[in-house]
């Protein structure tokens, strides 16, 4: 579009000061003659640009003049460049736009704000993903985009945790939300909220159905709501206690991080600490016996006999041999 165009070039201007018509027209992937077109355009409009011709000579802005396309502050200019890891743009087909876009963005900034958004772009990253969660399943995000963005029902054939078989639903989508490298569809099914992990949908089909969302309700409202079920887990769960060797204690905490419900008591003196954790179903603290004799069970006494069973099954099985 010829709009975007002109306020590239104005960024370029503006960041570059001279700049042959030529540079321009191939950054722009325009003819020479469609710049000079476009300079004559922003001219008429106010702006005070002229063109220089010979051997040295280029397209610049009149000395001193500059507009604040953007009209940050140093603190939000700063803000705009602490991401997350590139991953979430990469899965959503963003990842060369969120370049353009910075590049904008950059060259936008009033120029005493420059230097601390840079700074801020080398000295600090937030990579959402956790330590040792294994490399990240392919997921292809393009059909519930669709849905998304045009307001359309969803047929989703989905498989849940511990079943074989996918189930088919069909779901109101109120968007996408990335939480620890993981992609969620939140929707509603039957008016409830419901929270959809996306590699686990086997397909997806957008409906001709316009989308039935509750009135007033935004997407960061139902995921709350859905959040809170999460982390509260109420009506339900298995708690347990455990005591934990000192020496593996960070490392319990890292890896149990999403089960823990009060942490560990270290004096920094005791072989033993004492924790309490929450699992969905009895069967989970199974997980335990990856931590071998670092971690004990002790409470309730149903656990520890579905730890023990699961540990004479693992001895059993080696005992036999091949």
């Amino acid at each position: 579009m010829k709009s975007d165009r002109l306020l590239s070039i104005l960024l370029l201007l503006q960041t570059r000061g001279r700049v042959p018509a030529h540079e321009l027209a191939d950054r722009l992937e325009v003819s020479v003659r469609t710049i000079y077109r476009d300079i004559e355009a922003l001219s008429a409009s106010g702006v005070p640009v002229y063109a220089e011709r010979g051997r040295h000579g280029g397209i610049e802005l009149l000395a001193g003049f500059r507009t604040d396309v953007t009209g940050l502050t140093a603190d939000e200019s700063r803000a705009l460049f602490i991401l997350a890891a590139q991953g979430a743009h990469a899965a959503l087909g963003l990842d060369a736009a969120l370049g353009s876009a910075l590049r904008k963005v950059m060259a936008a900034l009033p120029a005493p704000h420059r230097p601390a958004a840079e700074v801020t772009s080398r000295r600090i990253l937030v990579d959402a993903t956790r330590w040792k969660s294994g490399p990240p399943q392919a997921v292809d995000l393009e059909v519930l985009q669709e849905a998304v963005f045009a307001d359309r029902r969803l047929r989703l054939r989905y498989r849940h945790s511990g079943e074989r078989e996918p189930r088919t639903y069909t779901v109101d989508p109120y968007g996408l939300v990335a939480k620890a490298g993981v992609w969620y569809l939140v929707a509603d099914r039957r008016g409830a909220p419901r929270l959809f992990r996306a590699d686990r949908i086997r397909s997806a089909r957008p409906l001709d159905e316009p989308v039935r969302r509750r009135p007033g309700i935004e997407l960061a409202d139902v995921w709350e709501v859905l959040r809170r079920q999460v982390e509260e887990r109420p009506g339900g769960g298995t708690e347990v206690t455990v005591r934990v060797r000192r020496a593996r204690l960070d490392m319990f905490q890292r890896v149990m991080a999403a089960q823990l419900i009060e942490l560990p008591d270290d004096d920094g003196e005791s072989e033993w600490v004492t924790a309490r954790l929450v699992f969905p179903v009895l069967r989970a603290v199974r997980q335990l016996l990856a931590f071998s004799d670092q971690v004990e069970l002790l409470d309730p006494p149903e656990a520890r006999a579905e730890l023990l069973a699961a540990a004479r099954s693992v001895t059993a099985l080696y005992q036999g041999g091949p």
